[in-house]
């Protein structure tokens, strides 16, 4: 294919740099990839044998500034192979995995460019420079390090051989998880249908419509589609069938990731030994607020210890509620847990989702969760009708601060489909940066959910849920939108990964304050707002089950921790490990064939290895955080211009404590996320 015709070989010439989607075709990727990694080569090159003396400006800077041409397709390719994949991109994905690592390795494999690295690093000035500046040297000095570019002789090929391997185990990972979740369904009758509200039976119904199936009803492994099941229906029987179906997925058959993720778990010990690690744990909290296993188990257990008690006795309220309602002993199984939980949670605060469902239209929790980054931080979000898109479905929003400044493009993807991966997640078709003139270049950032879809006599109303996940996601989006750093590789969410989750989290806890509620949750009928009356039963419903959803997370911390620990290459039982893992915090007996690592992506093809526990992590910093603006009021205009220079504009440009500190006054405790979860009075 000739350049001429290839959109990605130049700059896209758009405003604010719009991905130019109706111009991107399937068949562009490959051949723009790989002539982007020819370039990239080229300036490497030039950059390592420069005869003048290292210096930051000449090494570290031309080193970060390199790469745009591959950036910038890279930058819409796996946000595709994410949110809109066929097999077509998968197969490409999958031919250029080796040849993107040996790219890589190459680039931190490089002699020369470690030696100036390496000289720049230890002839620092560091009253020359800013913060920011010694943040990106050590980030990137450790980067090579943690490369293997300090390796000799046959352990630099050996390293090589170890990192091409896990990236295509990873991708492998990821698009058997894929696959398996797209083609589980269960297909329904109307006498199936027992419990489920309006709006479950008609997403069931348009789902199955969908493929040319009237009449019928399917219910999918999608969040919208499993979690309502799983919460309303009365049939046990497909209750099992259902929580068999989604934790089974990976375990046998063409897309069973059984041995795949051991030998992930086996190639991570064995790089991280070649790095001189004990483990690949120990490789990598070395970078992280939580710097060693020991203190991650140490928090892990702090929880536990925290939470199991009141745990326990919910468990047997719950095992008695449900024992009242059958009219005889009942032990409640995992497929049990959300429909009695659900029950009991209705008659003690006479409030569930679809109650709240009316009032949570997607259009209107879309101008709420605006609105809270317009109060808080002066951001306005005005509809792009003009940028393409890659479906039919995304929007497009153009960001700007209060003076009417351009911040950021926003791309909106909210609702399931085969060719998506399931979960939420926010990502960025470019980073914020200053480019070589000294231009601030803004950030083009995507958020991508499943939420439940409108209905032929509704519109999309999201459960309780729901609107949290897109607070969560939206969290992420201003740490990348408010950036106001030099380098993209300090900018946004590039963060320690167990301090990127505090921005996101701290959005959620709006979700429970009257002002913020009032703000847009109006009836999607009658135009009223959200009674008083139900803000109260939220508030008061807000501690339950919290024990449980606790000691839930744990035990997928102590699960990713297990597996990042190992000494040896793991063999053997592979749900014997995972029951062995996660018993400490156990709630249920262990279902024969069922297990969470075959389709964990976060740990096995995320980026989240040794690192899932980072989600509780930034629970504590979040309720910490949180509490000054409660002690403030929510609102408070200081409190928000503190939050937002000292954490949100700041990216990685210093150390993420440092940051915290500046904005709190003090480290974390964890007496805030304690008393939040109603543990502590």
């Amino acid at each position: 294919m000739s350049s001429c015709n290839n959109i990605f070989f130049e700059p896209f010439k758009t405003t604010n740099g719009a991905i130019p989607f109706d111009r991107i075709t399937t068949d562009l990727y490959e051949p723009a990839i790989l002539e982007a990694m020819k370039r990239h080569s080229v300036e490497i090159e030039a950059i390592a044998n420069q005869q003048a003396e290292p210096t930051f400006d000449n090494t570290i800077v031309a080193l970060e500034h390199s790469g745009q041409m591959l950036n910038r397709v890279l930058n819409v390719f796996y946000p595709m192979l994410s949110a809109n994949a066929d097999d077509e991109l998968m197969e490409i994905s999958q031919r250029l995995a080796p040849k993107m690592a040996e790219h890589s390795n190459n680039i931190t494999l490089n002699h020369k460019l470690w030696q100036r690295i390496d000289y720049v690093f230890n002839h620092f000035d560091k009253a020359s420079h800013d913060q920011e500046d010694w943040m990106l040297l050590e980030k990137t000095h450790e980067l090579f390090v943690r490369s293997g570019a300090a390796l000799e002789g046959s352990n630099r090929d050996k390293y090589r051989e170890l990192s091409t391997r896990l990236s295509q185990l990873s991708l492998k990972f990821d698009q058997n998880a894929l696959k398996e979740t797209s083609q589980y369904e269960m297909w329904l009758n109307e006498s199936d249908l027992d419990g489920l509200p309006e709006s479950a039976v008609e997403a069931a119904e348009a789902a199955a419509r969908g493929k040319n199936r009237e009449g019928e009803y399917l219910i999918t492994l999608q969040a919208p589609s499993y979690m309502p099941f799983m919460k309303y229906s009365a049939r046990r029987d497909l209750r099992e069938k259902l929580y068999l179906m989604f934790n089974k997925q990976c375990t046998s058959g063409d897309y069973c990731n059984i041995e795949i993720l051991q030998q992930i778990a086996s190639t991570r010990l064995e790089l991280a030994k070649l790095l001189g690690y004990e483990t690949f744990a120990h490789y990598q909290l070395d970078t992280k607020m939580a710097e060693k296993p020991e203190n991650v188990y140490n928090m892990l257990y702090q929880l536990k210890d925290a939470y199991i008690a009141t745990q326990r006795s919910d468990m047997d309220h719950l095992n008695a509620y449900a024992s009242k309602l059958e009219g005889k002993q009942f032990t409640i199984m995992p497929w049990d847990y959300a429909y009695y939980a659900n029950k009991l949670r209705e008659e003690r605060y006479s409030i569930n989702d679809e109650l709240l469902r009316p009032y949570f239209e997607l259009s209107n929790v879309i101008e709420g969760v605006f609105g809270l980054a317009t109060r808080l931080y002066g951001l306005h979000f005005t509809e792009n009708h003009d940028a393409q898109v890659f479906n039919p479905e995304v929007k497009v929003y153009d960001v700007t601060d209060h003076d009417g400044n351009f911040m950021a493009l926003l791309y909106t993807d909210f609702f399931p489909r085969d060719t998506k991966q399931s979960g939420a997640w926010m990502t960025n078709f470019r980073e914020q940066y200053h480019d070589a003139q000294g231009n601030d270049v803004r950030p083009i950032v995507t958020l991508t959910m499943n939420f439940t879809r409108p209905t032929e006599t509704k519109p999309s109303l999201l459960t309780y849920g729901e609107v949290r996940t897109f607070l969560h996601e939206f969290g992420h989006g201003l740490h990348s939108m408010l950036s106001k750093c030099k380098y993209a590789s300090t900018s946004g969410t590039n963060v320690y990964r167990d301090f990127v989750e505090l921005p996101s989290q701290f959005n959620e806890n709006f979700l429970s304050e009257r002002e913020f509620l009032d703000s847009f949750a109006r009836h999607y009928v009658t135009g009223e707002k959200i009674p008083q009356e139900l803000i109260d039963r939220i508030k008061a419903s807000a501690q339950f089950g919290a024990a449980y959803a606790c000691l839930r997370q744990l035990s997928f911390g102590l699960l990713d921790m297990a597996y990042h620990t190992i000494t040896e290459p793991v063999e053997g039982d592979a749900f014997e490990f995972e029951h062995k893992a996660m018993e400490p915090v156990q709630m249920f007996a262990p279902v024969d064939g069922c297990m969470m690592s075959s389709h964990f992506t976060h740990i096995f093809s995320g980026g989240y290895a040794a690192g899932y526990y980072g989600y509780k992590w930034a629970e504590i910093l979040d309720a910490d955080a949180f509490s000054k603006f409660q002690e403030d009021g929510i609102f408070n205009p200081e409190t928000a211009r503190s939050f937002k220079e000292n954490i949100l504009e700041r990216g990685g440009t210093e150390p993420p404590m440092t940051l915290y500190k500046r904005f709190r006054g003090r480290e974390p405790k964890i007496d805030a996320l304690l008393k939040r979860d109603g543990i502590k009075k």
